[in-house]
């Protein structure tokens, strides 16, 4: 089976209309993604209560580290599907997707019954104390014992589905679930609905993600026998091309968003020293921050079918021009973001909670949070062409570089030198030397396949 839209976009449509093609609807599911995460805190907010906000950040870490698994078979499939696809290995193609779609429904499974059995001390790690612990727990409960598997799934199937060239579908089902959960946010946390607070939030994430798995299964359903990616029992199975090439790049990228966690968690525990109003504020101000970082993943994660595709099939000149036009187009954008939110701190964090005393922390954090941005856009784009051709090994050095050698360190440097507001900074000291290494490393990435060209031509 080869579909020869597909085809085209692969090979032939121009650069600029291809990564629009891919990378817009991604952004944007990407966005609506932040936008859901936000309405979460936006809503919870809106009751003044520090204690209930609290208990959602200090969650966050859990459900970033849904990541670790989405990652490992997301984005591993998701880069070996589109390789292959570039080989025209369509057998690969389909036990790559088949590997890591039952797979992430059994490690969905196995991560919700460990965080409930062993919920008590991994709530103390968190930084729940005695004031934030039943709201952190009663959260938890909605978007990780009865939610892990769904919120994981229905990211994995995106990836599987935008692997072959299906940006959009991709986005709409995860559009789906995000929407719905903003539309019932605030009929399940506040006052004039069912006024569950902090659980309200978790019990409508958890029908969300249901609603986005079951969008995926009705599509695949109806593409059935014209769509690469495959759910048929029949073709998963350990095969070691399989494993080796997923694993090959999705370790990387599940450690890269396990250490995210490890970082999120200093960073939370740090910030509880300072008590409940510093915690929300951080927590606003992260979820804010998240806006343009996903619009960096998003981009990254868009173009990388098309830089697989084309890195596979050999035609390296158009994979450069991709992440060319890619930099150019996100770079510009993020800086611009970055001036809004440094100007306008103050304001954006009053969006969320008319709190004085949060707001003053917020902004102050806000400021120091997206002087980083470019920097960690460099950075993400980087990484992302690192796991669109299989380079595993680059990403896993960028992820233990970002948070093992550089960011944790300055987090403890800056808040002993400047208590809790030098938290703020230490992600910009660390994109910033990041964003240096990867520009080295893509320059002689490029050079390596001009070379690789040359031989083929030659031979």
């Amino acid at each position: 089976m080869e579909d020869k839209k597909k085809t085209e976009l692969f090979e032939n449509m121009p650069i600029a209309k291809a990564v629009v093609k891919l990378a817009i609807p991604t952004v944007l599911s990407s966005l609506v993604m932040v936008l859901y995460n936000l309405a979460d805190t936006f809503f919870v907010g809106m009751l003044n209560d520090p204690v209930e906000n609290a208990g959602v950040a200090l969650a966050a870490p859990v459900l970033l580290a849904f990541n670790a698994i989405n990652n490992l078979f997301g984005v591993g499939s998701s880069s070996m599907m589109s390789r292959a696809l570039g080989r025209r290995d369509f057998e690969t193609v389909s036990r790559s997707s088949a590997f890591g779609f039952y797979c992430s429904i059994i490690c969905g499974i196995i991560f919700s019954v460990l965080c409930t059995v062993f919920g008590g001390p991994l709530l103390t790690l968190l930084g729940a104390d005695a004031t934030t612990l039943e709201a952190t727990r009663e959260y938890m409960f909605w978007t990780v014992t009865c939610g892990a598997a769904p919120a994981i799934l229905n990211v994995v199937m995106a990836y599987l589905v935008r692997a072959e060239g299906s940006s959009m579908h991709a986005s709409i089902g995860t559009m789906s679930g995000c929407i719905l959960n903003m539309i019932l946010d605030p009929v399940f946390i506040l006052p004039w609905g069912f006024n569950m607070g902090a659980e309200g939030a978790g019990l409508a994430t958890f029908l969300s993600n249901c609603v986005a798995c079951l969008y995926f299964f009705v599509l695949l359903y109806v593409k059935r026998g014209n769509t690469y990616v495959c759910v048929n029992p029949k073709m998963f199975g350990f095969r070691k091309k399989i494993v080796l090439g997923i694993f090959g790049v999705g370790i990387p990228a599940s450690i890269q968003n396990l250490l995210n966690v490890t970082g999120m968690t200093v960073l939370n525990n740090f910030t509880s020293a300072f008590g409940a109003d510093a915690v929300a504020a951080m927590g606003i101000t992260y979820k804010v921050n998240m806006v343009p970082m996903n619009i960096s993943m998003g981009m990254s994660q868009g173009i990388m079918p098309l830089i697989s595709y084309n890195y596979a099939s050999g035609n390296h000149k158009r994979m450069k021009k991709t992440i060319t036009f890619a930099y150019k187009a996100a770079l510009i954008f993020i800086i611009a973001m970055s001036c809004i939110y440094f100007i306008g701190a103050d304001f954006v964090v009053g969006l969320f909670m008319d709190n004085e005393a949060i707001i003053g922390y917020g902004a102050r954090f806000l400021r120091g949070f997206c002087l980083g941005l470019p920097f960690l856009c460099v950075d993400f784009l980087a990484v992302g062409v690192f796991q669109a051709v299989g380079m595993g090994k680059e990403a896993l050095i960028f992820a233990i570089l970002r948070k093992i050698v550089l960011e944790i360190p300055a987090l403890c440097l800056l808040n002993w030198l400047f208590p809790l507001y030098g938290l703020a900074y230490a992600q910009m000291c660390a994109e910033i030397v990041l964003s240096i290494a990867a520009i080295i490393v893509l320059r002689r990435f490029f050079k390596k396949s001009n070379l690789e060209k040359q031989v083929r031509t030659q031979s």
